[in-house]
C-alpha cells in the first residue's frame, strides 16, 4: 500500500510582539514592521499537522483522528489559546514568537505523541493571518 497523508486544523487567538533585545527601535520596526509594537496585537492562528502513513487494515485510518484532536488540543490549544505568548507561553519569554518559532515549537510539542505509532509526522503549518503561513518539516524532538 502506498503512504496517504492526513491533516488536522485547530485554531486559537493569541497576541505577541515580535521584538529582539538586541535591536534597537528603530532596527525592531525596520525588521518586523507593526508586528515589533511593544503592546502586542492579537492573531487568529490557524495551525494544520499533518501526518504520513498507512491505512491501518482493520481501521481503514492512518491515525485515530480522534486521538489527533485530543492531541492539538492538549498540545496546542490549551497552552497558546487567548494568551499574550511572550509572557504566558514558554518558551516564548525568550523566543521571539514569529510564526517559523511557533511553527518549531509546535513540531516539539506534538512530535512525541507519535515516536511509538507507526505513523510519522510529516509537517506543521501555521497561518498568522489568511495570507501567511510558514510550513515546517522538522525532526523528533
Amino acid at each position: 500500500m502506498k503512504e496517504m497523508l492526513i491533516t488536522r486544523r485547530v485554531e486559537f487567538s493569541a497576541s505577541h510582539v515580535c521584538r529582539s533585545s538586541n535591536l534597537t527601535d528603530e532596527q525592531n520596526e525596520d525588521v518586523y514592521g507593526a508586528e515589533s509594537n511593544p503592546r502586542g496585537h492579537g492573531h487568529n492562528f490557524v495551525v494544520e499537522v499533518t501526518l504520513a502513513g498507512e491505512p491501518n487494515a482493520a481501521t481503514g485510518m492512518v491515525y485515530d483522528l480522534k486521538k489527533l484532536k485530543e492531541i492539538l488540543h492538549r498540545e496546542i490549544v490549551e497552552p497558546f489559546d487567548h494568551r499574550f505568548l511572550n509572557f504566558e507561553a514558554p518558551p516564548f519569554d525568550r523566543v521571539i514568537p514569529t510564526p517559523e518559532n511557533l511553527a518549531i515549537e509546535i513540531w516539539n510539542r506534538v512530535a512525541p505523541s507519535f515516536a511509538q505509532t507507526p505513523v510519522r509526522l510529516h509537517a506543521v503549518r501555521v497561518y498568522e493571518t489568511e495570507d501567511l503561513y510558514v510550513d515546517y518539516f522538522g525532526t523528533a524532538a
